[in-house]
């Protein structure tokens, strides 16, 4: 089967709308209820395959001559709807859509790296893509070797002949720390890399790295663009098109199987519409809360790119719209502290993930991120004492109330 010319979506140019503003695209992008008998919502295509009428068409759709679909792990018409819209919100040439934020991140990765490459990433990782770098791309021959990029000039000097690509998380997981997109980009493509950056913290509204010159942006749908807590989805958005057919044709359907499915599809699209309504909100709060921690005798240290004492605040306000909804902060008293905060929550929820309506609160040495050893997470900037927060939509005096009764104990 040789699919290298098949096209991957067939939404119409006439049901695309005109350019519009952001949360306009979210809503109408790519969709025209008139051709659709009239349906508000996008019609759910619940199949894995699709019938041909005769065996000349599928012929011509395994040649690429023909606008059709095959079979749903290449491409699905509820999938390439979501796929096209966020390849429009995040102002890129083609998106892939997958079953996970990991799916989107291991079938990306598989697809542009081999034997002998190198990767360069930062010193902080969300930590399931830790362990895939580590325990998974280093098992195939890849070496793996982290660099602070939060520092460009320790990039050129680490940039190397066999560096392929220059990863990193901005803000990171769960430490908060940036990276700047635009000067890292930079130094990566003078040496012949690209560059993947996982946008899930600030989601597209808040941040879009294609503009700042990076090649990839990675998501795990599962968070702020579902928003509801009821999905697990990936998406990578591309600013070359064919990495993003050679992602789907290869990493998706051949490495991982990594398929979204169409129901988890229309979910997020549903997610989209109130996306900034959302992440105003989530952002807005966070805010309040980040003041209110820096100002609490129990806090040592608060990690918010929102705070005028946060080390990287001016960066923060050239590449982020707004400093969005995660907050990581230590207490005085350590691990021991922070596990009695956390057990003395009573309206926030201990819970690992982030981006649902309700606030989250879990505790990365004993969580999420597990998988390093105590040596690794205090060479990332993860010290055992870290607690993250994911600020909700609830009623901010609801919150502060409960945060303050918490560090009271």
């Amino acid at each position: 089967m040789d699919l290298k010319d098949l096209p991957l979506t067939s939404i119409p140019a006439a049901a695309k709308p005109k350019a519009g503003g952001f949360s306009t695209r979210a809503i109408h992008w790519g969709y025209n209820p008139a051709d659709h008998q009239g349906a508000l919502i996008p019609p759910l295509y619940a199949t894995s395959t699709f019938a041909f009428p005769d065996v000349a068409y599928g012929a011509r759709c395994f040649e690429g001559k023909e606008q059709g679909y095959i079979y749903t792990r290449i491409s699905n018409p509820t999938l390439a709807l979501l796929e096209s819209r966020l390849a429009s919100l995040e102002e890129g040439a083609a998106a892939v859509v997958f079953g996970s934020g990991m799916g989107a991140i291991t079938a990306t990765l598989w697809s542009m790296l081999e034997p002998g490459d190198e990767i360069l990433t930062d010193l902080t990782l969300y930590g399931c893509t830790f362990a895939f770098f580590h325990h998974g791309l280093t098992k195939f021959g890849v070496t793996v070797r982290h660099v602070d990029l939060t520092d460009p000039a320790q990039l050129s000097q680490a940039m190397g002949p066999k560096t392929r690509v220059v990863y990193f998380e901005t803000p990171a997981n769960p430490n908060m720390r940036l990276v700047d997109i635009e000067a890292v980009s930079a130094i990566a493509h003078q040496g012949g890399a690209r560059v993947v950056v996982d946008n899930t913290y600030c989601t597209p509204y808040l941040q879009q790295p294609l503009l700042l010159g990076a090649d990839v942006s990675v998501h795990s749908m599962t968070k702020y663009l579902g928003g509801h807590g009821d999905l697990t989805a990936g998406a990578a958005v591309f600013a070359d098109a064919d990495l993003a057919k050679h992602v789907r044709l290869f990493g998706l359907k051949d490495m991982t199987g990594a398929v979204m499915s169409a129901p988890d599809a229309q979910l997020v699209m549903r997610g989209l519409k109130t996306l900034t309504l959302r992440m105003d909100r989530h952002c807005q709060s966070a805010q309040t809360i980040a003041e209110f921690l820096h100002n609490h005798p129990a806090t040592q240290v608060v990690h918010f790119p929102g705070l005028p004492s946060f080390p990287q605040h001016d960066l923060a306000k050239r590449q982020m719209r707004q400093f969005g909804g995660m907050i990581a902060f230590e207490l005085k008293g350590g691990l021991a502290a922070g596990m009695r905060f956390m057990d003395a929550l009573q309206l926030v929820t201990r819970a690992v993930s982030l981006g649902d309506a309700e606030t989250l609160a879990q505790h990365p040495a004993s969580m999420t991120h597990s998988t390093y050893t105590p040596e690794e997470r205090a060479a990332h900037g993860i010290s055992d004492g870290l607690v993250r927060l994911s600020i909700g939509l609830e009623d901010i005096e609801d919150l502060l109330a409960d945060i303050a009764q918490a560090l009271d104990r």
